[in-house]
């Protein structure tokens, strides 16, 4: 059993097929992980997916001009070189990496290990960061700052499941910051928990070597605490890390105690303070002034906790006390983290050690402090009474500085981690609205406790901006509480000539108010266009949105908890943050105006409304991308004898590219299916307009940059037959009219574009009333879900015949449908239909124009009992004109066909593949006339090519009838 942040877990895959093994393949499979995982393997499983990382990729990053001398580098190597000797002859693989994941060194056990393992866990210079190479110790223990150990199937990626590891952060011991990790691999069956103290001890022998690589004034400041610390009333010192501290506390915990440590160096005076933790706990930081022999002035901040002489079971596996020595320090001084500026360290022997806090030391800790004797605490910040620190209590350093050179390093740490998270979080979306809400989430309460932010109504549209001062329009409020007396957003604003705002828009930089009161009589002058304010409001920063010379709009900053007023750093970097949010909104407006227009041309390009047929009945849906709209589309194609051809398609890529290429192919598509050609040679001729069309693209070089899916589908209500053939998309779903459902095996063909492979097409029946359903990739395709689960749920989804496809595809999009489409989704679903044999009518005839006269009469027969009178004429001549020629042309036998539908459909087949031409008669021929009265009484014309002969049809209206 193990324990590192999360409950007990089992490690490695459990008997009963459960345990982390188990739950990395359901994880893996999308299916929810809530037990047998420890919770940082669970929260880095997390991140990885969120990367789009594969557990299957083998590769990673290689840096070859990493620097092998650097700090991390020099502190390592006798180190290393110490644990090589005592791990000699196992198994063992010792690493250090930099802060960036980047392997900088390497140690084996076992020498031949340097030739049997892979060259990523030999040679230096490849990235282990979690962002490329997924969850290993390494790149989890820089996530979490803490001591970390990965088993087995815990990692992320394959490579790694017979592999286990631990890893600890190594710090520098004066400004806090992680130098670098190390980490010890071994085999999976080589566990051993005496591990864990023992890198901790060689990160500790590291830490101070960084030491030593440190100023003068700042191991002066160590030495004099070392010499007035141990002689404490009464108290036991030991440095100590937060992680020590209270080993579960989370990373923002442990920021916190930085944090207010470092504000009490800052304040330069003895003081105590309670610092409350999320979960109810408290920890008691204390800080005394103290001053070196060379007179270097300094703050020491130590945490008080309860003592107890138990000494820790992980004593007993130490590192050999050969150490390297920091001039002046002794070799068992324990250096540990700390944040900037100062150091965390230890000088208790190791006899005297103590084991790490339990959390339920931590409830109540001491209200009182020990000031070196000291009989009260002046300036004491939180409920401390007073009252001495109990004698069996232990004072353990957590950070040293300088106070004034703390307090500039404070309000610039504070300075960069804000514009570090700005530049992590504003802009995270390209959505014009979101950026400017994320600019005032970002500044509230750290730099101001209320933020109003106006665009102009131009940059909310997409469109360039033009006059700020004449179309600003409220588009953020945000404040520290919400009975806020601003403008409400949505309103349009109108500042005077008297307010900051418009001064700041007329000149173009920010303006500073650092007293309201001062500036209320000139604002009284305009009261109608006067912002109104918050009582307590005293301070006051407006600074332009500027984004490559233009004015987007503007930002009000305002305080008023804190007492002391904005500044002129405060304005710097309001400046910087607004510069940074203004790129973010103009880049999202770019993006705005961009996909609007794509979703324009989309639209336009995409059919307006169905065609009338009786053969199907067509419900469709279209649902563009959240992100970028890509070129997706659909199209229901009338065709002759009653037949109807359904098509979808997906274009390669997103913007406006794509959307043009769609448009292209959509008209192609539409243009060969009305030739009556069958699925596979519309494909066939679409793969070639699609090869044509990268070779002719000016910036495509021929490398293929076009390419498409299409899916194709002809159904004939005469024979409930249907053909289709697709290019590299998706098989259709088709719904049976008793409810079952069902993939057809379709071949499926390569994409198009790729050019002189065959298409095959399948012919399929098709019961009347069922449901053939056709979609592009984005409705089962997604990063976070499985196919074939996904194609499971749209199984089920489909398997109420009942339904209209109206119904079929809201209750699609409802259930199968991801909720952040990342690609386009073209549906369609069609209801077939059956043509009533009765309006069918047949006949077979020899090539003999003795039979045409009987054909004729039978077919004016049942243009009478269909009540076609009136359309009887028109049909006789063409039936007689069309019969004439395939008698003369063709080839028996030959086959007249009348479908009553629509109109009135005539169709003459026969075996030749000979196909007429209209043409233009002289006035001196005799002939030649034929097709020129068919085409003028008829609506329209045409011929289909079967796979032995051809069909002559015409349509006749039935208007007049």
């Amino acid at each position: 059993m193990v324990r590192f942040g999360g409950e007990p877990r089992s490690a490695g895959r459990a008997a009963d097929g459960t345990g982390p093994a188990r739950s990395r393949e359901r994880f893996l499979q999308g299916e929810p992980v809530e037990r047998g995982v420890r919770t940082p393997i669970l929260d880095s499983w997390r991140r990885c997916r969120t990367l789009g990382l594969s557990p299957d990729q083998s590769d990673l990053p290689f840096l070859g001009d990493f620097d092998p001398d650097g700090r991390i580098v020099r502190a390592a190597v006798p180190v290393l070189d110490r644990l090589q000797v005592r791990f000699s002859g196992s198994e063992i693989n010792i690493s250090v990496a930099d802060a960036h994941g980047t392997v900088l060194l390497r140690r084996f056990g076992e020498a031949s290990l340097a030739r049997k393992l892979p060259a990523i866990q030999r040679v230096p210079g490849f990235v282990f960061a979690e962002r490329v190479a997924g969850t290993n110790g390494i790149g989890l223990a820089l996530a979490e700052r803490q001591l970390i150990r990965v088993y087995g199937a815990e990692h992320f990626a394959e490579r790694s499941q017979a592999s286990a590891c631990v890893a600890l952060p190594v710090r520098d011991p004066l400004s806090g910051r992680i130098e670098g990790v190390l980490c010890f691999g071994y085999p999976r069956g080589a566990e051993n928990p005496a591990l864990r103290a023992v890198i901790r001890k060689a990160a500790q022998a590291m830490e101070r070597r960084l030491l030593g690589q440190s100023s003068g004034r700042e191991r002066a400041l160590l030495r004099a605490y070392l010499t007035t610390g141990a002689e404490a009333a009464g108290s036991h010192h030991r440095g100590i890390a937060v992680e020590e501290l209270a080993p579960e506390l989370s990373s923002r915990d442990r920021a916190a105690l930085m944090e207010k440590a470092a504000e009490l160096i800052s304040r330069a005076q003895r003081a105590a303070v309670d610092v409350p933790l999320p979960d109810g706990r408290r920890i008691t930081l204390v800080s005394r002034p103290m001053t070196s022999a060379s007179g270097v002035e300094g703050i020491a901040v130590e945490a008080v906790l309860p003592y107890s002489s138990a000494s820790s079971a992980e004593e007993s596996l130490v590192i050999p006390r050969q150490v390297d020595e920091v001039a002046g320090f002794p070799a068992e001084l324990a250096v540990v983290s700390a944040g900037p500026p100062a150091a965390r360290l230890s000088a208790a022997p190791p006899s005297r050690r103590l084991p790490d806090a339990a959390p339920g030391r931590l409830t109540a800790g001491p209200k009182g402090v020990t000031a070196a004797g000291a009989a009260g605490v002046d300036g004491v910040d939180g409920a401390t009474g007073g009252r001495p620190v109990p004698s069996s209590s232990a004072r353990r350093l957590v950070l040293m500085g300088e106070p004034l050179v703390g307090a500039y390093a404070l309000a610039a740490r504070r300075r960069l981690e804000l514009l570090s998270e700005a530049s992590g979080r504003i802009g995270a979306t390209l959505d014009v609205h979101r950026t400017a809400e994320e600019l005032a989430e970002t500044v509230v309460p750290r730099l101001a406790d209320f933020v109003t932010v106006d665009l102009s109504e131009a940059v909310l549209r997409g469109e360039e901006a033009t006059d700020p001062l004449d179309d600003l329009r409220r588009t953020v409020v945000h404040g520290i509480r919400d009975d806020l007396p601003f403008i409400p957003a949505g309103s349009r604003t109108d500042f005077g000539p008297a307010t900051s705002q418009l001064r700041c828009l007329a000149g173009g930089q920010a303006v500073l108010e650092p007293d309201l009161k001062a500036a209320a009589g000139r604002l009284a002058q305009d009261p109608e266009h006067a912002e109104r304010l918050p009582a307590d409001v005293h301070s006051l920063i407006v600074v332009p949105l500027v984004a490559r010379g233009v004015v987007l709009g503007i930002a009000s900053f305002y305080r008023g908890q804190d007492p002391a007023p904005f500044g002129d750093d405060d304005r710097a970097l309001a400046q910087e943050l607004a510069t940074r949010a203004a790129l973010s909104i103009d880049n999202a407006r770019r993006y705005t105006h961009e996909r609007t227009m794509v979703l324009a041309l989309q639209r336009r390009l995409l059919p307006h409304g169905l065609p009338d047929q009786d053969a199907v009945e067509v419900a469709h849906r279209y649902l563009p991308a959240e992100s970028d709209v890509s070129g997706d589309w659909y199209d229901v194609i009338p065709l002759s004898g009653t037949r109807v051809g359904l098509i979808v398609g997906d274009v390669v890529g997103h913007g406006m590219l794509s959307a043009a290429t769609m448009g292209r192919l959509r008209t192609a598509a539409r243009s060969f299916a009305e030739l009556d050609l069958p699925p596979d040679e519309v494909l066939t001729h679409l793969d070639n307009l699609v090869g044509r069309l990268d070779r002719e693209d000016p910036d495509g070089e021929g490398v293929g940059i076009i390419g498409a899916t299409c899916l194709y589908a002809i159904y004939d209500p005469t024979s409930q037959r249907c053909v289709l053939a697709r290019a590299g998309h998706p098989p259709p779903a088709l719904v049976r009219p008793d409810g079952e459902v069902s993939y057809p095996d379709l071949p499926a063909g390569p994409p198009l574009g790729l050019g002189g492979l065959p298409f095959d097409a399948v012919e399929i029946d098709l019961p009347e009333g069922s449901q053939l359903v056709l979609y592009t990739d984005g409705l089962i395709e997604d990063r976070h879900r499985d196919v074939d689960v996904v194609l499971d749920e749209l199984r089920g989804t489909l398997a109420h015949a009942e339904r209209t496809p109206e119904e079929t595809c809201q209750a699609i999009l409802d259930t199968v449908a991801p909720a952040h489409p990342c690609d386009d989704i073209a549906l369609l679903v069609a209801r077939t239909h059956a043509l009533d044999p009765g309006r069918i009518a047949t006949w077979e005839l020899p090539a003999d124009p003795a039979f045409v006269g009987e054909v004729r009469a039978s077919a004016l027969g049942r243009l009478a009992d269909w009540g076609l009178d009136e359309a009887a004429f028109a049909a006789e001549l063409i039936l007689s004109e069309l019969v004439t020629n395939a008698i003369r042309h063709g080839a028996g036998p030959i086959r007249v066909r009348l479908l009553h539908d629509r109109t009135l459909i005539c169709e003459v087949s026969d075996s030749s593949n000979t196909a007429p031409h209209l043409r233009r008669a002289a006035s001196t021929d005799e002939g030649g006339r034929g097709l020129f009265l068919v085409a003028q009484l008829s609506q329209a014309w045409g011929t289909r090519y079967l796979p032995q002969g051809k069909v002559i049809w015409a349509e006749c209206g039935l208007d007049a009838a």
